[in-house]
């Protein structure tokens, strides 16, 4: 199997003491090829694992993405879990909050989207929004912030006990990066549609922004509902770190195909003409 090792995969474990001071360049020892290699040889096992969970349909998974504006969270969705069967496959991204989702909990529009028994869900932004962007959007004030917070922990809690599993990844992005990446958008119309106006804000705001999220993930990092920081300057690097986190939740669920006995005989079915 092509995954990365354990102590690679650990380096990306997020440490409380100085969360978001890794290089988001850094390469792990790796180099694009490898990386492909791996990466193609990983998806037909992924593939497999993905079948089995739907076949047990006893456990979930739940893929949580964050990250700056063009750090791939869209990418990540498209080049490792493309190929799954999408009746076990439940993707959502999630934009600001309408006026009918605010006069709700700000959890109920993500208890919605939970992946069921058997399947992997996706979260391209997520339940964490809600500690960020709505403050920033002013959606919500600061002194909600840790009744928020708390709530945000008991909501995972309550997940693991229903046997979804979430996997949480912050991709981190360079300013650097981030600033040649949405000048690409200015240039190609086939991706200009993906900005917003609010995307230069984020952009002259990245170290306020950082920081911030620095707090949240210090503050929701927990040995059963760990956070990964992953560097995302690099993209086949960052899909191939998550898709090895991904196989390691997957190996850690021990799959096998359901023994269930047979719904009808051979005989049955030869005796039909």
């Amino acid at each position: 199997m092509a995954r990365l090792p354990d102590a690679l995969l650990e380096a990306c474990r997020l440490d409380p003491a100085a969360p978001l001071a890794g290089d988001p360049a850094r390469r792990l020892g790796l180099d694009r090829e490898e990386a492909g290699e791996r990466l193609a040889r990983l998806k037909p096992w992924l593939r497999q694992q993905h079948s089995m969970l739907w076949a047990n349909r006893h456990d979930a998974l739940l893929l949580v993405l964050q990250g700056p504006d063009c750090a791939g969270k869209s990418g990540v969705i498209r080049r490792v879990l493309g190929g799954l069967d999408p009746l076990a496959l439940v993707a959502k991204g999630f934009q600001p909050p309408t006026a009918a989702e605010r006069a709700q909990g700000f959890l109920c529009r993500y208890e919605r989207q939970l992946p069921g028994a058997g399947q992997l869900g996706a979260f391209n932004r997520s339940y964490y929004e809600g500690l960020v962007s709505d403050l920033r959007d002013g959606l919500c004030r600061s002194a909600e912030l840790p009744a928020r917070q708390d709530a945000v922990c008991a909501f995972e809690q309550g997940l693991i006990a229903r046997r979804i599993q979430p996997l949480k990844c912050y991709l981190q992005l360079s300013h650097a990066e981030q600033k040649h990446r949405l000048r690409r958008r200015l240039e190609a119309p086939n991706k200009r549609w993906k900005l917003s106006p609010g995307d230069l804000l984020d952009h002259r705001e990245f170290g306020s922004r950082q920081a911030r999220w620095a707090e949240v993930l210090v503050a929701t990092h927990s040995a059963q509902a760990p956070w990964y920081v992953i560097p995302a300057d690099h993209r086949w690097l960052r899909d191939l770190l998550v898709a090895s986190l991904l196989a390691r939740a997957f190996e850690r669920l021990q799959l096998d195909w359901p023994q269930r006995p047979a719904p009808f005989a051979q005989a049955d079915l030869d005796a039909i003409p």
